[in-house]
Protein backbone atom coordinates (compact mmCIF):
# COMPACT_ATOMS: atom_id res chain seq x y z
CA UNK A 1 0.00 0.00 0.00
CA UNK A 2 1.64 3.28 -1.31
CA UNK A 3 2.48 5.67 1.37
CA UNK A 4 0.19 9.22 1.75
CA UNK A 5 1.90 11.96 0.09
CA UNK A 6 4.90 13.75 2.51
CA UNK A 7 3.66 17.18 3.32
CA UNK A 8 6.27 20.18 1.83
CA UNK A 9 6.72 22.08 4.55
CA UNK A 10 8.87 22.60 7.33
CA UNK A 11 7.59 21.60 10.67
CA UNK A 12 9.18 21.42 14.34
CA UNK A 13 6.74 18.69 16.05
CA UNK A 14 9.52 18.32 18.88
CA UNK A 15 12.70 19.63 20.29
CA UNK A 16 15.68 18.66 18.40
CA UNK A 17 16.41 15.85 18.46
CA UNK A 18 13.27 13.75 19.17
CA UNK A 19 12.36 11.19 21.54
CA UNK A 20 12.99 8.21 18.93
CA UNK A 21 15.84 9.70 17.80
CA UNK A 22 17.75 10.00 21.21
CA UNK A 23 17.07 6.43 20.90
CA UNK A 24 17.89 5.38 18.19
CA UNK A 25 21.50 7.72 18.48
CA UNK A 26 21.82 5.53 21.78
CA UNK A 27 21.64 2.28 19.54
CA UNK A 28 24.04 3.70 17.08
CA UNK A 29 26.67 4.50 19.76
CA UNK A 30 26.12 1.10 20.88
CA UNK A 31 26.40 -0.65 17.84
CA UNK A 32 28.04 1.61 14.65
CA UNK A 33 31.75 2.69 15.08
CA UNK A 34 32.42 5.82 16.55
CA UNK A 35 34.27 6.92 13.51
CA UNK A 36 31.04 7.38 12.09
CA UNK A 37 29.90 10.71 12.34
CA UNK A 38 26.67 12.39 11.22
CA UNK A 39 25.74 16.06 10.61
CA UNK A 40 22.55 16.21 12.17
CA UNK A 41 21.20 14.73 15.28
CA UNK A 42 17.80 13.11 13.58
CA UNK A 43 16.96 9.89 12.43
CA UNK A 44 15.18 10.29 8.63
CA UNK A 45 11.84 8.51 8.29
CA UNK A 46 10.84 9.76 4.60
CA UNK A 47 12.15 12.16 2.04
CA UNK A 48 10.44 13.34 -0.65
CA UNK A 49 10.63 17.06 -2.71
CA UNK A 50 12.20 19.00 -0.54
CA UNK A 51 11.58 17.85 2.61
CA UNK A 52 13.04 14.82 5.19
CA UNK A 53 11.06 13.49 7.80
CA UNK A 54 12.54 12.05 10.71
CA UNK A 55 10.80 9.38 12.80
CA UNK A 56 9.57 12.26 15.48
CA UNK A 57 7.43 13.14 12.96
CA UNK A 58 9.57 16.74 12.36
CA UNK A 59 10.16 18.05 8.55
CA UNK A 60 13.07 19.32 7.32
CA UNK A 61 13.75 21.80 4.38
CA UNK A 62 16.39 19.66 2.54
CA UNK A 63 19.66 21.64 1.29
CA UNK A 64 22.42 18.84 0.99
CA UNK A 65 20.60 16.25 -1.06
CA UNK A 66 22.39 13.39 0.66
CA UNK A 67 25.27 15.35 -0.39
CA UNK A 68 24.10 15.59 -4.07
CA UNK A 69 22.95 12.40 -4.48
CA UNK A 70 18.72 12.62 -4.27
CA UNK A 71 19.63 15.65 -7.47
CA UNK A 72 15.81 14.32 -9.00
CA UNK A 73 14.57 14.26 -5.50
CA UNK A 74 14.76 11.56 -2.99
CA UNK A 75 11.99 8.58 -4.34
CA UNK A 76 11.30 10.33 -7.26
CA UNK A 77 8.35 8.35 -9.13
CA UNK A 78 10.31 7.33 -12.07
CA UNK A 79 13.24 5.78 -10.00
CA UNK A 80 11.01 3.89 -7.53
CA UNK A 81 8.72 1.98 -10.00
CA UNK A 82 11.79 1.82 -12.16
CA UNK A 83 13.27 -0.24 -8.76
CA UNK A 84 10.24 -1.89 -7.59
CA UNK A 85 9.84 -3.48 -11.40
CA UNK A 86 13.57 -4.88 -11.50
CA UNK A 87 13.51 -6.05 -7.92
CA UNK A 88 10.15 -8.38 -9.36
CA UNK A 89 12.39 -9.55 -12.01
CA UNK A 90 16.51 -10.15 -10.00
CA UNK A 91 18.48 -8.21 -7.61
CA UNK A 92 21.76 -9.83 -8.62
CA UNK A 93 23.62 -12.40 -10.91
CA UNK A 94 26.63 -10.28 -11.56
CA UNK A 95 27.56 -8.71 -14.82
CA UNK A 96 30.63 -10.38 -15.12
CA UNK A 97 28.84 -13.68 -14.81
CA UNK A 98 25.09 -13.70 -16.72
CA UNK A 99 25.76 -10.19 -17.99
CA UNK A 100 22.04 -7.94 -18.38
CA UNK A 101 20.34 -5.58 -20.48
CA UNK A 102 20.51 -2.42 -17.62
CA UNK A 103 23.79 -2.09 -17.46
CA UNK A 104 24.21 -2.01 -21.33
CA UNK A 105 21.71 0.39 -21.15
CA UNK A 106 23.38 2.97 -18.69
CA UNK A 107 26.72 2.30 -20.63
CA UNK A 108 24.80 3.29 -24.18
CA UNK A 109 23.09 6.41 -22.10
CA UNK A 110 26.26 7.74 -20.95
CA UNK A 111 27.84 7.27 -24.41
CA UNK A 112 24.64 9.94 -25.11
CA UNK A 113 25.25 12.71 -22.29
CA UNK A 114 28.72 12.87 -21.80
CA UNK A 115 30.89 15.52 -23.64
CA UNK A 116 31.96 14.85 -27.09
CA UNK A 117 30.86 12.82 -29.75
CA UNK A 118 33.66 9.86 -30.39
CA UNK A 119 33.03 6.36 -29.48
CA UNK A 120 32.98 5.36 -25.98
CA UNK A 121 32.89 2.87 -23.68
CA UNK A 122 31.61 2.60 -20.16
CA UNK A 123 32.71 0.60 -17.01
CA UNK A 124 30.74 0.48 -14.05
CA UNK A 125 31.46 0.03 -10.02
CA UNK A 126 29.38 1.02 -6.52
CA UNK A 127 30.71 4.27 -5.39
CA UNK A 128 32.59 7.83 -6.13
CA UNK A 129 36.04 6.72 -4.82
CA UNK A 130 36.27 3.07 -6.56
CA UNK A 131 35.82 5.03 -10.00
CA UNK A 132 38.01 7.68 -9.44
CA UNK A 133 40.72 4.91 -8.58
CA UNK A 134 39.72 2.80 -11.50
CA UNK A 135 40.04 6.06 -14.01
CA UNK A 136 43.48 5.93 -12.65
CA UNK A 137 44.27 2.36 -13.37
CA UNK A 138 42.87 3.13 -16.74
CA UNK A 139 45.44 5.93 -17.80
CA UNK A 140 48.13 3.92 -16.05
CA UNK A 141 47.39 1.13 -18.14
CA UNK A 142 47.03 3.10 -21.21
CA UNK A 143 50.15 4.98 -21.07
CA UNK A 144 52.04 3.17 -19.43
CA UNK A 145 53.06 6.31 -16.59
CA UNK A 146 52.51 5.91 -13.08
CA UNK A 147 52.31 9.64 -11.89
CA UNK A 148 48.76 10.99 -10.78
CA UNK A 149 48.49 14.95 -10.57
CA UNK A 150 45.42 15.78 -8.36
CA UNK A 151 45.25 19.60 -7.51
CA UNK A 152 45.22 21.75 -4.34
CA UNK A 153 41.91 21.65 -1.83
CA UNK A 154 40.74 18.63 -4.01
CA UNK A 155 38.32 15.74 -2.55
CA UNK A 156 38.76 12.13 -4.57
CA UNK A 157 37.63 9.52 -1.69
CA UNK A 158 38.33 7.84 1.15
CA UNK A 159 39.88 4.39 -0.31
CA UNK A 160 44.02 4.51 -0.12
CA UNK A 161 44.71 5.53 -3.32
CA UNK A 162 41.65 8.68 -3.11
CA UNK A 163 43.24 9.42 0.12
CA UNK A 164 46.40 10.12 -1.47
CA UNK A 165 44.40 12.89 -3.92
CA UNK A 166 42.70 14.55 -1.55
CA UNK A 167 44.13 17.45 -0.07
CA UNK A 168 42.33 17.89 3.48
CA UNK A 169 43.81 15.94 6.06
CA UNK A 170 41.02 16.11 8.86
CA UNK A 171 38.70 14.17 8.98
CA UNK A 172 39.84 12.07 5.75
CA UNK A 173 43.51 11.30 5.77
CA UNK A 174 44.73 11.53 9.35
CA UNK A 175 46.15 8.13 10.67
CA UNK A 176 45.53 6.49 7.94
CA UNK A 177 48.53 6.37 6.17
CA UNK A 178 50.86 5.53 4.45
CA UNK A 179 49.46 6.49 1.23
CA UNK A 180 49.80 5.16 -1.92
CA UNK A 181 52.56 6.49 -4.65
CA UNK A 182 53.38 7.89 -7.48
CA UNK A 183 50.57 11.41 -6.75
CA UNK A 184 51.68 15.04 -7.07
CA UNK A 185 49.68 18.02 -6.29
CA UNK A 186 49.57 21.81 -7.81
CA UNK A 187 48.01 24.55 -7.20
CA UNK A 188 44.46 25.12 -7.95
CA UNK A 189 42.88 28.11 -9.98
CA UNK A 190 40.91 30.27 -6.85
CA UNK A 191 39.48 33.08 -7.79
CA UNK A 192 38.74 34.46 -4.54
CA UNK A 193 42.56 33.83 -2.73
CA UNK A 194 44.74 33.85 -5.38
CA UNK A 195 46.95 37.13 -5.44
CA UNK A 196 47.02 39.32 -8.18
CA UNK A 197 43.40 38.16 -9.74
CA UNK A 198 45.24 35.44 -11.93
CA UNK A 199 43.25 34.59 -14.57
CA UNK A 200 42.55 31.24 -15.74
CA UNK A 201 45.33 30.56 -18.33
CA UNK A 202 48.19 32.52 -16.31
CA UNK A 203 46.61 29.64 -13.30
CA UNK A 204 47.11 26.81 -15.19
CA UNK A 205 50.56 28.11 -16.59
CA UNK A 206 51.51 27.83 -12.99
CA UNK A 207 50.08 24.55 -11.93
CA UNK A 208 52.15 23.07 -15.60
CA UNK A 209 55.26 24.66 -14.57
CA UNK A 210 55.16 22.73 -11.16
CA UNK A 211 54.22 19.32 -12.72
CA UNK A 212 56.73 19.90 -15.23
CA UNK A 213 59.42 20.82 -13.25
CA UNK A 214 58.58 18.78 -10.19
CA UNK A 215 56.81 15.63 -12.10
CA UNK A 216 58.37 15.82 -15.79
CA UNK A 217 55.58 15.93 -18.53
CA UNK A 218 56.88 12.70 -19.66
CA UNK A 219 56.03 10.59 -16.14
CA UNK A 220 52.00 11.72 -16.28
CA UNK A 221 49.64 9.47 -16.81
CA UNK A 222 47.04 11.53 -15.62
CA UNK A 223 45.50 15.24 -14.29
CA UNK A 224 42.54 14.02 -11.99
CA UNK A 225 39.78 17.41 -11.17
CA UNK A 226 36.96 18.22 -10.04
CA UNK A 227 35.89 20.93 -12.76
CA UNK A 228 33.95 22.46 -9.64
CA UNK A 229 35.65 21.64 -6.35
CA UNK A 230 33.16 19.97 -4.03
CA UNK A 231 34.53 19.59 -0.27
CA UNK A 232 37.10 22.11 -1.13
CA UNK A 233 35.13 24.72 -1.07
CA UNK A 234 32.54 24.50 -4.43
CA UNK A 235 35.88 26.24 -6.17
CA UNK A 236 34.62 27.48 -9.49
CA UNK A 237 38.29 27.83 -11.55
CA UNK A 238 38.84 30.53 -13.40
CA UNK A 239 37.86 30.61 -16.68
CA UNK A 240 40.35 29.06 -19.31
CA UNK A 241 42.12 27.15 -16.61
CA UNK A 242 40.28 23.68 -17.59
CA UNK A 243 40.05 24.41 -21.03
CA UNK A 244 44.57 25.03 -20.86
CA UNK A 245 44.84 21.78 -18.75
CA UNK A 246 43.38 19.63 -21.48
CA UNK A 247 45.18 21.43 -23.97
CA UNK A 248 48.46 20.33 -22.04
CA UNK A 249 47.25 16.98 -21.45
CA UNK A 250 46.65 16.39 -25.37
CA UNK A 251 49.94 18.21 -26.38
CA UNK A 252 51.97 15.85 -23.72
CA UNK A 253 49.82 12.14 -23.93
CA UNK A 254 48.83 12.53 -20.34
CA UNK A 255 44.88 12.03 -19.88
CA UNK A 256 42.41 14.74 -18.20
CA UNK A 257 40.25 13.12 -16.29
CA UNK A 258 37.22 14.93 -14.94
CA UNK A 259 35.86 13.53 -11.33
CA UNK A 260 32.45 14.63 -11.72
CA UNK A 261 31.48 12.30 -8.88
CA UNK A 262 29.78 15.38 -7.22
CA UNK A 263 28.95 17.57 -10.20
CA UNK A 264 27.47 15.41 -12.89
CA UNK A 265 23.98 14.36 -13.35
CA UNK A 266 22.58 17.73 -13.72
CA UNK A 267 23.72 19.37 -10.99
CA UNK A 268 25.36 22.38 -12.58
CA UNK A 269 22.74 23.10 -14.76
CA UNK A 270 24.42 21.11 -17.86
CA UNK A 271 24.75 17.22 -17.75
CA UNK A 272 28.58 17.49 -16.64
CA UNK A 273 30.26 20.77 -14.93
CA UNK A 274 33.26 20.36 -17.89
CA UNK A 275 30.36 21.43 -20.45
CA UNK A 276 30.43 25.15 -18.97
CA UNK A 277 34.15 25.32 -20.19
CA UNK A 278 33.55 23.61 -23.58
CA UNK A 279 36.60 20.68 -22.59
CA UNK A 280 35.90 17.44 -23.34
CA UNK A 281 37.77 14.64 -21.16
CA UNK A 282 39.54 11.82 -21.73
CA UNK A 283 37.96 9.70 -19.22
CA UNK A 284 34.66 10.99 -17.29
CA UNK A 285 34.00 10.06 -13.52
CA UNK A 286 30.30 9.56 -12.18
CA UNK A 287 28.52 9.03 -8.94
CA UNK A 288 26.06 10.42 -6.97
CA UNK A 289 23.38 11.69 -8.59
CA UNK A 290 23.43 9.02 -11.28
CA UNK A 291 20.99 6.46 -9.59
CA UNK A 292 18.65 8.23 -7.52
CA UNK A 293 20.26 7.30 -4.33
CA UNK A 294 21.11 3.63 -5.16
CA UNK A 295 24.96 2.86 -5.18
CA UNK A 296 26.45 2.99 -8.58
CA UNK A 297 29.54 4.68 -10.24
CA UNK A 298 30.82 5.05 -13.63
CA UNK A 299 33.89 5.71 -15.57
CA UNK A 300 33.40 6.97 -18.96
CA UNK A 301 35.97 7.40 -21.86
CA UNK A 302 37.48 7.37 -24.96
CA UNK A 303 37.06 3.91 -26.47
CA UNK A 304 40.51 3.16 -27.34
CA UNK A 305 41.84 4.31 -23.82
CA UNK A 306 38.68 2.21 -22.42
CA UNK A 307 39.61 -0.57 -24.43
CA UNK A 308 43.09 -1.16 -23.51
CA UNK A 309 42.73 -2.70 -20.38
CA UNK A 310 43.05 -6.48 -21.00
CA UNK A 311 39.89 -8.60 -19.86
CA UNK A 312 38.48 -9.21 -16.62
CA UNK A 313 40.99 -5.99 -15.45
CA UNK A 314 37.80 -3.89 -14.69
CA UNK A 315 34.83 -5.36 -12.45
CA UNK A 316 34.03 -6.42 -9.31
CA UNK A 317 30.80 -8.26 -7.33
CA UNK A 318 28.50 -5.73 -7.70
CA UNK A 319 29.19 -3.30 -10.29
CA UNK A 320 26.43 -1.61 -12.05
CA UNK A 321 24.23 -3.74 -9.98
CA UNK A 322 20.81 -4.26 -11.57
CA UNK A 323 18.63 -2.36 -9.09
CA UNK A 324 21.24 0.78 -9.45
CA UNK A 325 21.22 0.25 -13.12
CA UNK A 326 17.49 0.33 -13.45
CA UNK A 327 17.48 3.78 -11.23
CA UNK A 328 19.75 5.49 -13.13
CA UNK A 329 17.90 4.91 -16.47
CA UNK A 330 14.89 6.47 -14.51
CA UNK A 331 16.83 9.47 -13.42
CA UNK A 332 17.82 10.18 -16.89
CA UNK A 333 14.65 10.24 -17.82
CA UNK A 334 13.63 12.35 -15.04
CA UNK A 335 16.31 15.08 -15.66
CA UNK A 336 14.62 14.86 -19.44
CA UNK A 337 11.32 14.60 -19.26
CA UNK A 338 10.86 17.63 -16.13
CA UNK A 339 13.12 19.64 -17.32
CA UNK A 340 15.86 19.45 -15.04
CA UNK A 341 18.67 21.09 -16.38
CA UNK A 342 16.84 24.38 -16.86
CA UNK A 343 15.83 24.23 -13.55
CA UNK A 344 19.02 23.51 -11.70
CA UNK A 345 19.79 26.78 -13.96
CA UNK A 346 16.83 28.50 -12.65
CA UNK A 347 17.52 27.08 -8.70
CA UNK A 348 21.40 28.51 -9.33
CA UNK A 349 19.85 32.14 -10.02
CA UNK A 350 17.48 32.33 -7.49
CA UNK A 351 20.57 30.94 -4.31
CA UNK A 352 23.12 33.16 -5.83
CA UNK A 353 20.75 35.90 -6.24
CA UNK A 354 19.68 35.92 -2.33
CA UNK A 355 23.25 35.12 -1.62
CA UNK A 356 24.63 38.14 -3.18
CA UNK A 357 22.51 40.65 -1.88
CA UNK A 358 23.06 39.58 1.57
CA UNK A 359 27.36 39.55 1.02
CA UNK A 360 26.40 43.35 0.45
CA UNK A 361 24.91 44.50 3.37
CA UNK A 362 27.61 41.59 5.37
CA UNK A 363 31.26 41.64 4.75
CA UNK A 364 31.39 38.52 6.39
CA UNK A 365 30.43 36.88 3.34
CA UNK A 366 33.78 36.84 1.37
CA UNK A 367 32.30 35.20 -1.61
CA UNK A 368 29.37 33.46 -3.25
CA UNK A 369 29.75 30.75 -6.04
CA UNK A 370 29.17 28.02 -7.53
CA UNK A 371 27.24 26.99 -11.20
CA UNK A 372 23.61 25.62 -11.59
CA UNK A 373 22.12 24.17 -8.03
CA UNK A 374 25.86 24.07 -7.23
CA UNK A 375 26.24 26.98 -4.87
CA UNK A 376 28.27 28.03 -1.80
CA UNK A 377 29.19 31.39 0.45
CA UNK A 378 32.62 31.69 1.98
CA UNK A 379 32.60 33.03 5.25
CA UNK A 380 35.74 35.24 6.43
CA UNK A 381 36.50 37.82 8.85
CA UNK A 382 36.28 40.88 7.35
CA UNK A 383 38.86 42.65 8.84
CA UNK A 384 41.62 40.09 7.49
CA UNK A 385 39.48 38.00 5.19
CA UNK A 386 40.69 34.74 6.64
CA UNK A 387 38.67 32.00 6.81
CA UNK A 388 35.79 31.81 9.69
CA UNK A 389 34.83 28.28 10.20
CA UNK A 390 33.25 28.62 13.42
CA UNK A 391 31.17 31.28 11.57
CA UNK A 392 29.96 28.99 9.05
CA UNK A 393 29.81 26.44 11.83
CA UNK A 394 27.42 28.55 14.03
CA UNK A 395 25.19 29.61 10.92
CA UNK A 396 24.94 25.86 9.94
CA UNK A 397 23.74 24.69 13.75
CA UNK A 398 21.36 27.63 13.42
CA UNK A 399 19.95 26.21 10.54
CA UNK A 400 20.22 22.67 11.70
CA UNK A 401 17.87 24.18 14.77
CA UNK A 402 15.32 25.48 13.29
CA UNK A 403 14.61 22.91 10.56
CA UNK A 404 17.10 23.38 7.77
CA UNK A 405 19.28 20.63 6.35
CA UNK A 406 22.62 22.96 5.55
CA UNK A 407 26.02 21.23 5.02
CA UNK A 408 29.96 22.94 5.26
CA UNK A 409 33.06 22.40 3.58
CA UNK A 410 36.06 23.86 2.28
CA UNK A 411 39.78 23.09 3.72
CA UNK A 412 38.95 25.68 6.26
CA UNK A 413 35.79 24.21 7.31
CA UNK A 414 34.93 28.12 6.34
CA UNK A 415 31.82 27.83 3.23
CA UNK A 416 28.26 26.48 3.66
CA UNK A 417 27.10 24.63 0.35
CA UNK A 418 23.43 24.37 -1.11
CA UNK A 419 22.52 21.57 -2.82
CA UNK A 420 19.06 21.41 -3.18
CA UNK A 421 17.28 18.31 -5.08
CA UNK A 422 15.98 20.08 -8.37
CA UNK A 423 12.29 19.01 -7.61
CA UNK A 424 12.66 21.46 -4.38
CA UNK A 425 10.02 24.36 -4.60
CA UNK A 426 10.54 27.81 -4.95
CA UNK A 427 8.45 28.67 -1.48
CA UNK A 428 10.78 26.16 0.36
CA UNK A 429 14.01 27.50 -1.57
CA UNK A 430 13.09 30.95 -0.21
CA UNK A 431 12.38 29.49 3.08
CA UNK A 432 15.58 27.83 3.91
CA UNK A 433 17.29 30.80 2.66
CA UNK A 434 15.31 33.33 5.36
CA UNK A 435 16.65 31.09 7.88
CA UNK A 436 20.58 30.18 6.87
CA UNK A 437 19.92 34.66 6.82
CA UNK A 438 18.57 35.14 10.38
CA UNK A 439 21.17 32.41 11.43
CA UNK A 440 24.09 34.76 9.94
CA UNK A 441 22.37 37.97 12.16
CA UNK A 442 22.00 35.66 15.17
CA UNK A 443 25.75 35.16 14.76
CA UNK A 444 26.98 38.78 15.14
Amino acid sequence: MPLPPLDQTRYLATALPGSRSLELMRRKQAAVSAGVGTTMPVFAARANGGIVEDVDGNRFIDLGSGIAVTTVGSSAPRVVDAVNRQVEAFTHTCFMVTPYEGYVAVAEQLARVTPGDHEKRTALFNSGSEAVENAVKIARAYTGRDAVVAFDHAYHGRTNLTMAMTAKTMPYKSGFGPFAGEVYRAPMSYPFRDADEIDGKLAAERAIAMIEAQVGADQVAALVIEPVQGEGGFIVPAPGFLAALAEWCTANGALFVADEVQTGFGRTGTWFAVDHDGVVPDLLVSAKGIAGGLPLSAVTGRAEIMDSVHTGGLGGTYGGNPLACAAALAVIDTIEADGLLERARQLGETLVGRLRRLQQSDPRIGDVRGRGAMVAAEFVDPATGKPDGALAKAVAAYAHARGVITLTCGTWGNVIRFLPPLSISDELLDEALTIVAEGLEQAR
